[in-house]
């Protein structure tokens, strides 16, 4: 069976209580649970958190909440492996074992049901333990300063200080949304970025993440710019 787990804690210090709070009119954990139950890729939807109130409003979005995340994997420290491998824990010990599954992101309000389809396509057509979103960076990684405590800059490859940006090869990262994994590959802890996983390409204006209260402006402003070409 194919599961969905999105991780879901109460303590966001950041942005407080961001997990429910109100982004384009309703909760934010809202719009992955929607993508998932769209999808169709999934036998369970589960929300794995500590927090009464984050549990009830994923219930009335559709979710299902069987259990309490416990303490030791709700702190500041608590990663995000050691909470899905929990969550199939359970489900292995209280019902059909899973054999796909996915971790979604309870901040990711531009995830698509499309995407996770194709995500789950790539784990299935090309053999890898794992498949995840990512999404270019808009400016050459290569190209990046940093500014010292002079407060001067200075280039991490100083090398590129005069190579054109068209020759410079492009660079990707985690966009945040997504992760499709064999159960096995979870349970082991096999890392995610590694050789082991197939990118899930996404285009830029898809993504955003959301950690800062400029990152939540900025998806405002975005969600609206989307909302309005829909």
């Amino acid at each position: 069976m194919r599961l969905a787990v999105i991780p879901a804690r109460g303590g966001s210090k950041r942005i407080p209580r961001k997990n429910i709070r109100l982004f384009g009119g309703k909760p934010m954990i809202a719009w992955s649970i929607d993508a998932a139950l769209k999808s169709g890729c999934f036998d369970r939807v589960l929300v794995s958190t500590d927090d009464n109130e984050i549990a009830q409003v994923a219930q009335e979005f559709g979710a299902e909440v069987p259990f309490v995340r416990p303490p030791e994997l709700s702190d500041d420290h608590a990663g995000t492996t050691p909470v899905i491998t929990h969550a199939i824990r359970w489900q292995n010990d209280n019902g059909t074992p899973a054999t796909q599954v996915c971790c979604i992101y309870a901040t990711a309000p531009f995830i698509q049901a499309e995407d996770l389809r194709r995500g789950l396509a790539q784990l299935e057509s090309t053999g890898a333990l794992f498949t995840f979103s990512v999404t270019s960076y808009a400016f050459p990684i290569q190209r990046a300063i940093r500014i010292t405590e002079q407060q001067r800059v200075e280039m991490f490859q100083p090398d590129h200080l005069l190579t054109r940006s068209q020759d410079l090869e492009e660079a990707w990262h985690d966009a945040g949304q997504f992760y499709w994994g064999q159960t096995a590959a979870w349970l082991a802890q096999t890392p995610v970025f590694s050789r082991h996983a197939s990118p899930v390409l996404l285009p830029r204006h898809h993504v955003q993440d959301i950690d800062t209260s400029e990152d939540w402006t900025r998806a405002e402003l975005m969600h609206r710019a989307w909302m309005s070409h829909s």
